[in-house]
This record gives C-alpha cells, sequence and structure tokens, in this order.
C-alpha cells in the first residue's frame, strides 16, 4: 500500500492515519524491538509517515528505538514527539511546563532520536503551575531556532489551545478520541476547527477493546496498563462488551473488523483527523490501514451512532488521577 492519501494538521502534511508507538516501549506488557523496528520500517514502506513518540515512552526508550528504525529515511517521515512529564517511569507524576524545561526536553529527544529537528513537538500535558504563554512561547522560540517545525497540545482544554494558538500556530491537537471516549467533541472540537488545529486521536481503538478482543484481563500482562483503567473492569467491561458486540454485528454486515469500522468512524469525522493506532506488529497495521479504504455511507453512520452515542460506554476513560491530567 503506497497510496495512503494525505490530510492537513495545521500547515503539515501527513499520512491519514500515523503509527503510535508508545506500546512498543511501555504500557502493553513485553516489548520486542526487534519485532518494533520491523514494523516500524514496514509502516514506512506501506506509505505511513507519522511515527508518534514521547520522551516518557520508556523513559526515552521510545524515541532511541525510532531513532534507530528511520536511520537513513527521515526524509520518508514526520517525526511527532511529546515532552511534559518530568518523571521517568514508576515515579510520581509530575509536569513541567516552564520554559527551561521545554528546551532541556527538546535537546534531550534530538540525541534520542539522532535527528536536527522535531516536525511536531507537543507538550503531553499541560502544567497547571506555568502559564500556557510561557510553554508555547518557549516552544515558538524551538521553531525560529530551526529545531522544530510545528507545534502541539496533547489532553488540552478549549480555553489553553485558544490562549497557546494566540503566541504560535498550534498544527494539531493529541487527545483521546473514539467511539468510547467523545470528550472532546462538545466544546473542544469546534475552538480547534476554528482555528484550524488538526486532529491526532490517540487510542482510536480503546486500548484495543474496540477490536473485541478483551473479553477478560486475564491474558494481560502483570503490568499492563489496562488492568487499572476503568472501562476494563468487572461490571464495567462486561456492558462495554455488550456494545461492541453490537459494532461487531455492524462490521460483520461490510465484511470488516469491529476495529476497522471503528477507525473508520472515526476517519469520518473529518479531512482533518488523523488516527495514530498503535501496535508492534505487522499483521495488525496493515489491518488497521486497511480501514483508511472502508467507505461509510450516511446510513452506516447513523447505525453505528445509535449502537455507540456519546458517553455510553460505561467507566471512566482513566482513574481519578489521570483524569487530573486532561484537559488542562
Amino acid at each position: 500500500m503506497t497510496d495512503i492519501p494525505t490530510r492537513r494538521l495545521g500547515a503539515l502534511a501527513v499520512s491519514a492515519q500515523g503509527l503510535g508507538c508508545m506500546g512498543m516501549s511501555h504500557g502493553y506488557g513485553a516489548t520486542d524491538d526487534t519485532q518494533s523496528i520491523a514494523t516500524l520500517r514496514h509502516a514506512l514502506d506501506l506509505g505511513v509517515t507519522l511515527l508518534d513518540t514521547a520522551d516518557f515512552y520508556g523513559s526515552g526508550h521510545n524515541e532511541e528505538l525510532i531513532g534507530k528504525a528511520v536511520a537513513g529515511r527521515r526524509d520518508e517521515v514526520v517525526l511527532a514527539t511529546k515532552f511534559g512529564f518530568a518523571n521517568r517511569l514508576g515515579e510520581p507524576t509530575r509536569v513541567r511546563g516552564d520554559a527551561a524545561y521545554v528546551r532541556q526536553a527538546c535537546e534531550a529527544s534530538l540525541r534520542r532520536l539522532g535527528v536536527d529537528h522535531i516536525d511536531l513537538y507537543y507538550q503531553h500535558r499541560v502544567d497547571p503551575q506555568v502559564p500556557i504563554e510561557e510553554t508555547v512561547g518557549a516552544m515558538a522560540e524551538l521553531v525560529h531556532a530551526g529545531k522544530v517545525r510545528h507545534l502541539g497540545l496533547s489532553e488540552a482544554g478549549a480555553g489553553t489551545i485558544r490562549r497557546a494558538h494566540a503566541v504560535h500556530p498550534i498544527a494539531a491537537l493529541q487527545s483521546e478520541w473514539s467511539l468510547w471516549s467523545r470528550d472532546l467533541e462538545a466544546e473542544i472540537a469546534p475552538v480547534c476547527r476554528e482555528l484550524g488545529v488538526g486532529f491526532v486521536p490517540y487510542a482510536p481503538l480503546g486500548r484495543g477493546f474496540l477490536t473485541g478482543n478483551y473479553a477478560s484481563v486475564d491474558g494481560l500482562a502483570d503490568n499492563d496498563v489496562r488492568r487499572g483503567h476503568p472501562r476494563f473492569a468487572d461490571g464495567n467491561r462486561e456492558r462495554n462488551l455488550a456494545i461492541v458486540a453490537r459494532l461487531e454485528e455492524l462490521a460483520a454486515a461490510k465484511g470488516v473488523t469491529a476495529g476497522q469500522l471503528a477507525l473508520a468512524w472515526l476517519q469520518h469525522r473529518g479531512e482533518d483527523v488523523v488516527p495514530i493506532p498503535g501496535t508492534r506488529r505487522v499483521r495488525y497495521l496493515e489491518e488497521n490501514l486497511a480501514a483508511l479504504a472502508v467507505e461509510l455511507s450516511p446510513e452506516d453512520l447513523a447505525a453505528i451512532e445509535a449502537v455507540a452515542p456519546p458517553g455510553r460506554f460505561s467507566g471512566t476513560r482513566y482513574d481519578a488521577t489521570g483524569l487530573g491530567f486532561v484537559n488542562g
């Protein structure tokens, strides 16, 4: 597949579907660098240009991994990474957005990635102690210095996005958006569209739940973060599986998987939407990319909406601690 369509995040052109790389380093159990590098390179072969990482993923390991995978192929890649979590994995969560930290984090990411510039640089979470004008001002200095090309925010609220955009154009908002997480649709999405900010939905498959493969958490590794997610918890999980079962029926009628239907639904939300499903395996990479070819009629979209309207899934998308860091 080399004819993946292009979409725009602000002024930045990217493949219509990107690849989320977090799971290659942490979050979902055991990892395999050789397998992950093969998947990353295969993604480039297929025409995926947007690779998404963060300095927090694997405490820097994920950026190093991507650096190895794209070595010699820099001109084929739109590299997106994030800063903001000032702790290492396993330590109490700390978010920093002060100017000194922005500069420090960027230099460290450039070194780990082995590149001279980052194409899309996000603030991973908003620092409530630092005015967004200071954070984005420092990010803008990186653009002027040639170290960063475009700026993004992750899990920012509508007011924060507006204030940030007044300092420097924001190309993209990376926030959770899927059939089971639709928080941003009411207030945040309209502001982004008013300002020309594109969307990069993470967890577009509900951390895999929308594929229908998680009837139980028993098969998850002990360190899999989904064990702590409320929607995977007993009670919530069973109710949510009933919704996925109905989505599977709609998908089967179209000859696709439930995951492909969920991705196609998201891709139909607008030409400014670029999901980044994550995977470590070539098989699932190809399956996810095939969703780009799934056409949904108005009747299809209405049927999906009837099954999974906003607020239908049981449980919050993060626990109480995690929710404290979103929509800042």
